[in-house]
């Protein structure tokens, strides 16, 4: 794969950046501005200002993402640019989120078809195993069949991925993948992949893991032994970026036990389990990582820059990008006439522009070139 080259992969001790995306639905748009932002204040900061032609791919060795996550991942490591992503998202994310027939919304709420032809469009016949991916690539799917989360990668050393293996990773369609981690159960149907002949397994959004927030999944992928790739992990030579889709935890003060029935597990639980995921990965990344952004975890933890953790020297150098879509939250990063209950939802497709807005407004008011100084070569 040219990328193995350009990228060097299997220098151990060479700088490394990395960069996680989380799950979210159409709050990707989130995500999308905050990395342009990035990939605008890199270009500067590289010397490459007016250079259209560099991208994230440039700058990054692995990337990973999770659900819509796992849609913006791809297309970065593919080579694209934030604003081609952007478009993608602008022109595609209505059509994406179509809405199933009444007696189908039993089972899930929107139709996949169209999300499928999209996904199909953008990458074409490109596999796992493309030499087009211009990074390492780890999407982060759940197989029901088997009851396990899958963190799938192309890394060429990993186990699952020797081209002699019947069921070698690297075999499976990009689009497939991708719209497995994105079938978020009760919102798409899952995606069935025959992992080898006569083996068919049942995949839904990686979500509903604990790898909704891919970061720490992402680092011990790229330093823990198994893995075989064993990059050097220092907060100076590792920089381990998270872009978030916003916090949507919603407290109800007047819930009633007798309210818990299947209707509102079956609606509230993965919703839950995504803010869990983020929370757990998150303060995972902070313990053992140099934080040098990101909001506050709690009012016991608080935001933990600058404070020790589990080891005498910090692993990595941190960066969590996201915001919390209370209205609190969307008061501190000045957006008050933004409505919670517009921005929240997984599905809200009619109201991207202001998601676009909340995205615009944590690059803007957060994203700094100090935080990259360490990593510019």
């Amino acid at each position: 794969m040219p990328f193995m080259k350009d990228k060097d992969i299997s220098n151990k001790t060479k700088k490394r950046k990395l960069l996680a995306l989380d799950g979210g639905g159409i709050r990707g748009i989130v995500t999308i501005e905050v990395l342009a932002k990035i990939e605008s204040l890199l270009r500067e900061e590289l010397g490459r200002k007016d250079d259209e032609t560099f991208v994230l791919s440039d700058y990054f060795d692995y990337i990973a993402g999770t659900s819509t996550g796992a849609i913006i991942a791809t297309c970065l490591s593919l080579g694209m640019s934030v604003s081609k992503i952007r478009n993608f998202y602008l022109e595609s994310g209505e059509r994406m989120f179509d809405r199933a027939h009444l007696l189908k919304q039993f089972h899930f709420k929107f139709e996949d078809r169209q999300l499928k032809d999209q996904l199909k469009n953008e990458f074409k016949n490109e596999t796992l195993g493309s030499d087009k991916l211009k990074t390492l690539l780890m999407l982060v799917l759940r197989n029901a069949t088997t009851d396990s989360p899958w963190p799938i990668s192309n890394n060429p050393y990993a186990y699952y991925n020797n081209p002699e293996r019947p069921d070698c990773n690297l075999q499976f369609p990009l689009w497939q993948l991708v719209r497995a981690s994105t079938a978020a159960p009760t919102f798409f149907p899952p995606e069935v992949i025959e992992v080898k002949e006569g083996e068919p397994f049942v995949f839904v959004d990686g979500g509903i893991t604990m790898y909704n927030n891919p970061a720490f999944q992402l680092f011990l992928m790229a330093t823990v032994e198994p893995y075989n790739l064993n990059w050097l992990a220092s907060k100076d030579n590792m920089l381990l970026v998270s872009v978030g889709t916003g916090m949507t935890s919603k407290a109800n003060k007047e819930l009633k036990p007798g309210e818990m029935n299947l209707l509102y597990n079956a609606t509230s639980i993965p919703s839950a389990l995504m803010f869990a995921a983020q929370n757990e990965q998150d303060f995972l990344c902070r313990v053992f990582g140099d934080c040098l952004v990101g909001d506050k975890l709690d009012n016991e933890v608080k935001d933990m820059i600058g404070t020790k953790g589990s080891v005498d020297s910090k692993l990595f150098t941190y960066l969590r990008y996201n915001a919390d879509l209370s209205r609190e939250g969307l008061n501190d990063l000045k957006l008050n006439h933004i409505r919670p209950e517009d921005v929240q939802p997984m599905d809200s497709v009619q109201h991207i522009s202001q998601l676009q807005e909340v995205g615009q407004a944590i690059a803007e008011q957060r994203v700094k070139k100090e935080h990259f100084q360490n990593f510019l070569s």
